[in-house]
């Protein structure tokens, strides 16, 4: 294997290499490379880790989403329910006014 030195961007040939992709073992120029996680990595590579959610994730995330939904609407009627008894449990001398006088 040559040095890092002679070597050649995968990209641009022109350009003198810069760097190691450990995924794919090209060697790219520093436009190419990035770094990720302390990880030196060409944009294809990190595409393919940062990848899509798969349709089983994103089944699952739309499941959470209608718990959340149903978990609020549930919670919401509590809360109303309970104004509910408790206005209906005031004396009638509170809704009369009296008490106020």
């Amino acid at each position: 294997m040559r040095e890092l030195a002679q070597q050649r961007c995968f990209n641009h040939a022109a350009r003198e290499a810069a760097a190691r992709c450990p995924e794919c073992r090209q060697f790219f120029c520093r436009e190419c490379i990035t770094e990720h996680d302390d990880r030196v990595l060409c944009a294809a590579c990190l595409r393919k880790l940062a990848g899509s959610p798969s349709a089983k994730r994103r089944a699952f995330g739309g499941l959470m989403q209608f718990v959340r939904c149903a978990v609020g609407i549930v919670i919401a009627w509590f809360f109303f329910y309970l104004i509910g008894e408790i206005l209906v449990r005031l004396p009638d001398s509170f809704h009369e006014g009296a008490l106020w006088k």
